[in-house]
């Protein structure tokens, strides 16, 4: 199941990875080319060592064996030992500093794709299955660093290989060896018939792949309701669907991979009982002495290596074009926002707020097939115009899905607005960069974002650089004081995954701690006591106006006892922003 993108980009054809798409992959195998040219080194090394072990072989069993010189014999074979170990230790040195570079390589493409995600707008993951971008950071940007790391080796090796090996048959028999000059094109002509089989299965078992991730990304998230509901049954049963979906796309694969694998192995397998048969002959006949028999067989099996791992890195470039088709269509949606801005605020800024002439729609696709279109494309704003004073305690009312949580992301810059503008202390939003923005305006809303930490670290989220005084007073402010001191290990103490050890309001005031710590010019509760009864959110909000007073607090709330003591009140009607009341 694949779905829309982000303003979509442009996608790649099936198959075809277009030059911009390698241009980026390079991007990442370019900065290790001094590390990679000396690995191909040691690898060309060790493989020129390898062909010379059957060459020794021939020489110890014709002139030493059979010759009956015992000297030599001794002599060759202590070098046949020396060149084994030394081939050994390359071969170890290879793997261990090839293993250290394809990780190096590994963690930076997906490290790369990871920072672009950041940049993207909350629309891209409401249209974008959480399973489904897990699975192409994981396993599809896995495979395209197997064969932009691995794949090079391989083929630079394969090559080194086969030229040495067919050369080495060419001077032992060129009679014979001629077959294997004629055994290699069928083999290419036959693959290249099973490429498309190969790619259209791959990538099918990807998205069967990406079905069963999402499925458990959703699932395990919700299984305290799941089990509420006496559902488990039910999931596992979905669960029992989608793997045996996923199991008949891999028996599909292997069927394929083992029809385009054994054609060309059985081939093979052929020529070398043939070229063995007709070699034996002539060593009867005394035509061809018995150690070039055999060194011609050693020599001919390291021809065969080489070619299966070719033919298998061209039926690896089948993969490797789903996968980078897959993770390509992430890095190239593109933002919502573009962060262009440069100008900063003056410390201690007022946190003037206005909206001069607002309109802004949610970004809409069109959907084919299983793709997701946006539930609502009704306009959200439309020339909606405000003024929020500095300093000022604002309640922002309007029925659900009339735009209040909108006009956050607005003031947070997630969307821009269609036309129209938003300023800051008279400043374009635009004109300031959006790290500086977002540390002006902190925003506390009604679903909570913890992380499995410590309690210390999720207060410090936005703010690490905090020392510990300040902290405990964000503490302290938020009402948690008492609560920590009954922990144990204090602030230390894990809450675990989404803070799933935590009430609803220990959530809510850490994330008050949490926004008191960041020190912004402008906080919004957007619904954040909303988890706490209204004795307890008078509580806390009489705290908020106390702890930030001189500064701009837009409140957020169903409860119209809540907004009892703000300056002003702004209510959402028909998309645009009209003051219900004021209290000079």
């Amino acid at each position: 199941m694949e779905t829309t993108l982000e303003q979509t980009a442009p996608q790649l054809a099936p198959g075809k990875p277009d030059a911009t798409s390698l241009r980026w992959l390079y991007s990442f195998v370019l900065p290790h080319r001094l590390g990679i040219s000396l690995l191909l080194l040691v690898s060309i090394a060790a493989t020129l060592l390898v062909l010379v072990q059957p060459y020794l072989t021939k020489r110890m069993i014709d002139e030493g064996l059979l010759a009956k010189d015992f000297d030599q014999l001794l002599s060759i074979a202590t070098m046949l030992l020396a060149v084994g170990l030394f081939s050994t230790l390359l071969a170890g040195v290879s793997r261990y500093f090839h293993t250290r570079l394809s990780g190096q390589i590994l963690f930076a493409l997906r490290e790369s794709v990871y920072a672009h995600l950041q940049t993207l707008s909350p629309a891209f993951y409401s249209r974008q299955r959480t399973g489904d971008i897990l699975s192409r950071l994981d396993g599809d940007v896995a495979e395209i660093q197997r064969f932009a790391v691995d794949g090079l080796f391989s083929g630079v090796s394969g090559i080194i290989g086969l030229i040495g090996s067919v050369s080495m048959l060419l001077w032992l028999n060129w009679r014979l060896a001629l077959g294997m000059l004629v055994l290699i094109p069928m083999q290419l002509v036959y693959l290249r018939y099973m490429r498309p089989l190969v790619q259209q299965r791959t990538r099918r078992l990807r998205e069967r792949s990406a079905d069963i991730s999402s499925f458990l990304v959703e699932t395990l998230g919700a299984m305290k309701f799941i089990q509420s509901v006496s559902a488990e049954r039910r999931e596992n049963g979905n669960l029992q669907g989608l793997n045996r979906n996923y199991l008949k796309e891999l028996l599909g694969l292997q069927i394929i991979e083992f029809a385009a694998n054994s054609v060309p192995s059985t081939l093979t397998t052929l020529f070398r009982a043939s070229a063995f048969l007709i070699g034996g002959y002539a060593v009867i006949q005394g035509e061809m002495e018995l150690g070039a028999l055999i060194a011609f067989s050693a020599y001919l099996g390291m021809a065969v290596g080489p070619v299966h791992t070719l033919l298998g890195l061209y039926m690896a470039v089948m993969r490797l074009r789903v996968s980078l088709e897959r993770v390509c269509s992430l890095t190239q949606a593109q933002p919502a926002v573009q962060d262009l801005g440069n100008q900063q605020l003056s410390e201690g800024s007022s946190g003037l707020l206005q909206l001069e002439e607002v309109c802004f729609s949610y970004p809409t696709s069109e959907g084919k097939g299983e793709e997701i279109t946006e539930l609502n494309n009704d306009r959200v704003f439309d020339g909606a115009t405000a003024t929020l004073p500095a300093g000022r305690r604002i309640g922002l009312l309007g029925p659900s899905g009339s735009g209040k949580s909108t006009l956050v992301d607005l003031l947070q810059r997630h969307y821009d607005p269609d036309s129209g503008r938003v300023l800051l202390n008279g400043m374009d939003l635009k004109s300031l960069s959006i790290a500086e923005l977002r540390r002006r305006i902190a925003v506390v809303s009604q679903d909570v974002v913890l992380f499995g930490g410590s309690i210390d670290a999720n207060i410090r989220y936005a703010c690490p650089e905090a020392d510990q005084a300040a902290v405990l007073t964000a503490l302290e402010q938020a009402g948690l004081g008492a609560f920590i001191e009954q922990l144990a290990e204090g602030l230390q103490t894990r809450i675990g995954e989404r803070g799933t050890r935590l009430s609803g309001g220990q959530k809510q005031r850490i994330a008050i701690a949490r926004a008191l710590l960041q020190n912004p010019d402008i906080l919004i509760l957007d619904e954040a006591t909303s988890a706490v009864d209204a004795a307890t959110e008078a509580q806390i909000l009489d705290e908020v106006l106390r702890l930030f007073e001189g500064r701009t607090l837009i409140v957020i709330s169903h409860r119209e006892s809540s907004l009892t003591a703000m300056d002003m009140r702004i209510k959402i009607t028909d998309r645009k922003l009209n003051v219900e009341g004021e209290n000079v």
